[in-house]
């Protein structure tokens, strides 16, 4: 079956515009800027002509010979020629947006999902089987560092190294080649702000035949991860490409061959795990990817400028943005142009007590942001990571990931003006003081 289903790489990829360049690395379709890559897909109409795609919402499909039926679960026939099964396998109006994030990160091929984890978790078992072993950093969000710690070892026998992924000499001894398939990181680090050399962390895995998974949540636009050598890019939708905070929902980008084994018949982990995206969810998420560049704009802008302007306050800031921060240089030479640094900075109040403190001035006495996990909303959001998003990790793993007590994470929105929000965050700070 898998041989066979090569044909849907056609159909995630046979819309992309014909002046899109080969890249000379194995599989990724490269255009330099995310915004003209979008911009360049096929606008799908809806039925009756409507500028919207029509939201396909059936379950199943009809087939209008029967010997066809055989030779869609045979692989022959596929969405390329109009075929479907079965919206777990393939859905159209899904598919429009997987084509979407493939022209976003720059891959030949992608599939969404029901939510981040689902990405993360369904790409990780199909790269890896029962004995084989995950580098990853040990900087990440807490849920994916439960998933390697607790979660794959105990149902799956799949162990993961954790490694100062800044360190390259660390992550080149923590493969063990044979056994090694995958390196693990995500392009800056929730919560703590690193920014991972991409191309040097690829160079070594390939070198020794590994897969470089890349979560990029954090810095759609801002980083291409593909671009710069990567082989898979995850995302956790729910975050800056949906925009809202009312939707949950992944996607895994990467080569076709390896979306087409992962929506494989029988075993395929997207198809047999069954994270499904909602159609009515995909058409929502569609019409918001071609904002996402002004929205990214708007939330690095302001994040900058209040980044800035706090430093100067006398507090510790923690923003790539930043001159100060070790990765600005690094930031400054792999990211995307115009899209500024990313939208998340951090305050380390040193104490979680004092980050309590802050975040309930901010929220309820400055009316600056709310207190709730989660980013890219237009609103600002502030949590205490420590306690929070990274609570899976225990005290010593905390501080090996370089996340103390009172580190908040901000979330910069861009509801209201720039110096209006400006203003209370200032008159927060000056109480705290």
């Amino acid at each position: 079956m898998a041989g066979k289903s090569e044909q849907n790489a056609v159909v995630l990829d046979k819309q992309r515009p014909a002046n899109v360049a080969q890249k000379s690395m194995k599989h990724h379709l490269i255009l330099e800027d995310p915004a003209a890559a979008l911009a360049n897909v096929r606008h799908e109409f809806g039925e009756h002509g409507g500028v919207n795609m029509s939201i396909e919402a059936s379950i199943t499909f009809t087939v209008m010979e029967p010997e066809n039926l055989s030779r869609m679960f045979a692989g022959e026939l596929g969405p390329d020629r109009d075929f479907f099964i079965y919206s777990r396998h393939l859905n159209p109006t899904v598919l429009n947006l997987s084509r979407l994030m493939a022209a976003l990160e720059g891959t030949e091929a992608a599939y969404c999902t029901s939510s981040g984890m689902s990405a993360i978790s369904s790409v990780l078992l199909q790269l890896c089987s029962s004995g084989d072993h995950i580098v990853a950093s040990r900087s990440l969000y807490g849920g994916t560092y439960a998933l390697l710690t607790h979660f794959l070892p105990k149902a799956c026998n799949i162990t993961t190294s954790f490694v100062d992924i800044r360190d390259l000499n660390m992550v080149e001894e923590a493969i063990v080649e044979g056994r090694t398939k995958v390196l693990y990181f995500e392009s800056i680090s929730n919560p703590t702000l690193m920014v991972t050399d991409i191309p040097a962390l690829c160079r070594i895995a390939h070198s020794k035949g590994v897969f470089v998974v890349v979560d990029n949540t954090f810095a759609p636009m801002v980083l291409s991860p593909a671009r710069l050598g990567a082989d898979v890019v995850v995302h956790s939708i729910s975050k800056y490409i949906s925009g809202a905070a009312d939707v949950i929902a992944g996607a895994v980008c990467g080569p076709a061959s390896l979306i087409n084994s992962m929506m494989d018949l029988r075993e395929g982990s997207l198809m047999l795990l069954g994270p499904t995206m909602n159609a009515k969810i995909a058409f929502e998420l569609s019409e918001r990817l071609p904002h996402l560049g002004l929205r990214m704009k708007e939330h690095s802008n302001r994040a900058l400028v209040f980044a800035t302007r706090i430093t100067k306050l006398g507090l510790k800031v923690i923003y790539p943005g930043l001159e100060n921060h070790p990765d600005h240089g690094l930031l400054k030479s792999l990211a995307n142009e115009d899209y500024g640094y990313g939208g998340i900075l951090c305050v380390d109040m040193e104490t979680e007590e004092k980050a309590n403190c802050l975040m309930n001035v901010l929220q309820n006495c400055t009316q600056f942001g709310l207190i709730a996990v989660s980013l890219g909303y237009y609103e600002t959001l502030m949590s205490c990571s420590g306690n929070s998003t990274s609570s899976e990790m225990n005290n010593q793993e905390k501080e090996l990931a370089g996340i103390s007590p009172g580190l908040v994470r901000m979330s910069i929105g861009y509801n209201g003006t720039l110096e209006q929000k400006w203003s209370q965050l200032e008159k927060a700070l000056s109480q705290m003081q």
